[in-house]
């Protein structure tokens, strides 16, 4: 027996598969119709914004002049300005410090409201992630306020009982307040973040640590954290980022303590400085590329290292 030929039309063979591929076209087509609108916002409000700033870092704007081409110069300046390492120092400090500890009070949290020993753990739930929804200018106002030892907090506790304490504005502690701001903001964010990884620990895994003996320390550290890892790699990875783009508490308490909170306390508030204060758009759009590149590859770093560990 012969195989059949495929059907002819005007003297030649029908194409093989045709309507298969068809139909895989049409497919092709729907899907690009879900994404293509996410797709052409993604492109208009990230990709564009920085490849105009990529742009204007390679040019530069004088008075008398006009703008030129400048190449590499402003990257070189950036590198070379103690301003800018300045403020990426501070945050490199406040990174080391605030992060860990913001993220090691929200994982103690999230452990005790998730033990089941805890009377209320609806409430405090609750009232640890209220924070994250006071916007944070209005966080920052808010403490600001309370840290004021003329009319604040601080300064009514120095005149009711007659103390001396420090000044939580002053160059010492000026970080550490404004760390105190962000962890007060973000711990119940965090909290959320790993409540959310312990939920959906299987039941099983329990009841076979409680037939072998073990007690509640023995299960965080064998069951516990190992289950919530990637969570915690996220919650890094935010953090991280997040510290990299600390902007509003120095830009709201310099209103308050001006000697102490500088232009370039922080390289975004550097940026903003330099580009709505000093009209220096080409050098501040080279100064948000750097600290973009640094911290997409601090983040990276991280996300590998956990991915690594998660493996």
């Amino acid at each position: 027996m012969t195989a059949l030929s495929p059907p002819s039309i005007a003297g030649r063979p029908a194409p093989r598969g045709g309507p298969r591929r068809g139909l895989q076209r049409g497919r092709a087509w729907v899907g690009w119709g879900f994404i293509g609108p996410f797709m052409a916002v993604f492109a208009l409000v990230f990709l564009a914004p920085i490849a105009y700033s990529v742009y204007l870092s390679f040019y530069r704007t004088q008075l008398i002049g006009g703008t030129s081409f400048v190449g590499l110069e402003n990257y070189q300046r950036a590198l070379e300005d103690p301003q800018f390492w300045s403020g990426l120092g501070r945050v490199g400090l406040f990174l080391a410090v605030q992060v860990p500890v913001m993220l090691g009070i929200a994982l103690l949290v999230a452990l005790a409201v998730d033990s089941g020993r805890l009377h209320g753990k609806s409430f405090f739930r609750i009232a640890i992630f209220l924070p994250y929804a006071v916007p944070a200018v209005v966080a920052a106002l808010m403490w600001g306020f309370m840290y004021g030892t003329r009319f604040g907090l601080v300064g009514n506790i120095n005149d009711a009982f007659g103390l001396s304490l420090p000044d939580p504005l002053s160059a010492d502690l000026v970080l550490a307040s404004i760390g105190n701001i962000v962890t007060w903001e973000f711990v119940g964010y965090n909290m959320l973040i790993f409540y959310s990884a312990l939920r959906v620990i299987p039941n099983s895994l329990y009841e076979a640590a409680e037939i072998d003996g073990a007690g509640q320390w023995r299960i965080i550290a064998a069951i516990k954290l190992p289950a919530i890892r990637g969570a915690l790699a996220i919650a890094t990875i935010f953090s991280i980022i997040g510290s990299f783009q600390l902007f509003n508490e120095p830009s709201i308490l310099r209103n308050l303590s001006p000697n102490t909170i500088t232009t370039h306390f922080t390289p975004n508030f550097y940026t903003y400085s330099l580009a709505f204060s000093g009209q220096q758009h080409n050098y501040a759009a080279t100064v948000a590329i750097i600290m973009g590149v640094i911290t997409m590859v601090i983040a990276y770093a991280v996300q590998l290292r956990g991915m690594r560990k998660e493996a």
